[in-house]
């Protein structure tokens, strides 16, 4: 039967039905083969009760609504104005200055395609402009639009937090290190891809110069509270004054202060309009969250986990290969499913057996989510290719194709997370 549920849930994924929908009918499906399966209806819609009924859930939707304002306010232009004067002229500065933007401002979005959005349509027509090609331009944005969900705060960190029991503040701290080792990787790609193409750097001297004239300290002082945003959201979590769902709570109102009375970007009036768009974002994600705790409930009863261990047991024989089979999965995956799906049905199967082998389940959670982030840069449905594709008006195929070196140093730097726990481990003490 597990394999039937398996088998119905990748159908629908392959007719390329709404998430909800084909978890729904995956979870169904045993109660109408066996009547007297203990998984029945009620079971069912209990579990998707229970499951939401947590408070660390509330994170999600605040920690939409806090990246939403910052997006609506413009903070993105604040934060790139910084990091392209600190690089100045150097070679391939402004590339990467992009990059670090993603970076800052994945810890305020914790969103992948919010990330590529919000950075990108600031940030590509300015490399455009400054000579750079479009579709380049477009392919870092895209790429580096992934580490949205691998910078705490992480939707998918707090996914997988509450589907295995893991502690998201624990997460959040993980992931900073791999992160930077991602950002650093796209980097050195962009080095590479300016020392072999050239760049302008007459256009790009005359953009350090219009910021020189602001001067450090005036570059600095219109970005300080864009920049001071990360610092209170996770120095509240990592000081210990406040639990990740309070911090989301927090970044809200601070996103409000800052937009509304300080940079005054925001105006009272926009924000109905943008709470009603951040309700119809949350609103599908919170049927998905229920869906796939009802999911991952009837797996449990299908006992989903023993059969995955006995399947690993007899093609891998060490934490290593595990890992390396895992990855490849999971960069395969990535390519057809969202990263936050994934993690809510993968995780509580694959966490028991990777404990067995000796990986520590914050260790997993990381590699698990810089993997499918891949997906979102990945034809032929990386999001973050449909966000920015339409910003240089070229096909996704070839913004893919373009953007697949940047994937090659993504993928790079998962391997090493991977086979360096410390890199994961060490903010948390398991290093």
């Amino acid at each position: 039967m597990l394999g039937l549920v398996f088998g119905i849930f990748l159908i629908a994924m392959v007719l390329a039905l709404p998430m909800g929908v084909a978890m729904g009918v995956a979870t169904i499906v045993p109660q109408f083969l066996n009547p007297r399966f203990a998984g029945n209806m009620n079971y069912i819609v209990q579990a998707m009760i229970n499951g939401l009924n947590t408070t660390p859930i509330l994170a999600i939707p605040l920690f939409m609504l806090s990246g939403a304002l910052m997006t609506r306010g413009g903070i993105s232009k604040k934060l790139f104005d910084v990091f392209a004067y600190i690089a100045g002229k150097k070679t391939a500065g402004l590339p990467c200055a992009v990059v670090i933007t993603c970076l800052f401002y994945g810890a305020i979005s914790g969103s992948g395609p919010a990330t590529a959005a919000a950075v990108g349509a600031m940030t590509i027509p300015l490399l455009v402009e400054l000579g750079y090609d479009k579709v380049f331009s477009a392919a870092i944005v895209a790429t580096a639009g992934g580490l949205g969900v691998i910078i705490p705060p992480s939707i998918p960190f707090i996914m997988y937090g509450l589907f295995t029991g893991t502690s998201v503040g624990d997460m959040f701290t993980a992931g900073i290190l791999p992160g930077c080792l991602i950002a650093f990787c796209i980097m050195l790609y962009c080095w590479i891809y300016c020392r072999r193409s050239g760049e302008d750097k007459e256009k790009v001297a005359a953009n350090y110069e219009r910021l020189k004239k602001r001067g450090f300290f005036g570059v600095v002082k219109d970005g300080f509270f864009a920049l001071l945003t990360p610092v209170i959201i996770l120095g509240g979590i990592y000081g210990g004054f406040v639990t990740p769902t309070e911090a989301a709570c927090v970044s809200v109102f601070y996103a409000l202060i800052v937009c509304l009375f300080i940079y005054r970007t925001l105006k009272l009036k926009d924000l109905p309009l943008l709470l009603r768009d951040s309700i119809a974002s949350y609103a599908p994600l919170l049927l998905c969250i229920a869906l796939a705790q009802g999911f991952s409930r009837i797996l449990i009863l299908l006992k989903a986990a023993d059969a995955v261990k006995a399947l690993i047991n007899a093609t891998v024989n060490s934490g290593n290969m595990l890992l390396v089979v895992l990855i490849i999965f999971l960069l395969i995956l990535g390519m057809f499913m969202d990263c936050g799906p994934a993690v809510m049905i993968l995780a509580p199967i694959i966490m028991p057996v990777a404990q067995s082998y000796g990986i520590s389940a914050i260790h997993l959670g990381i590699v698990m989510v810089c993997a499918l982030a891949t997906g979102f840069v990945t034809p032929p449905f990386g999001m973050n290719l449909f966000v920015t594709a339409p910003l240089v008006n070229v096909p996704v195929a070839k913004l893919g194709k373009t953007a697949f070196p940047f994937i090659v140093a993504f993928v790079i730097a998962i391997f090493i997370i991977a086979f360096v726990p410390a890199i994961s481990l060490v903010l948390v003490g398991h290093g």
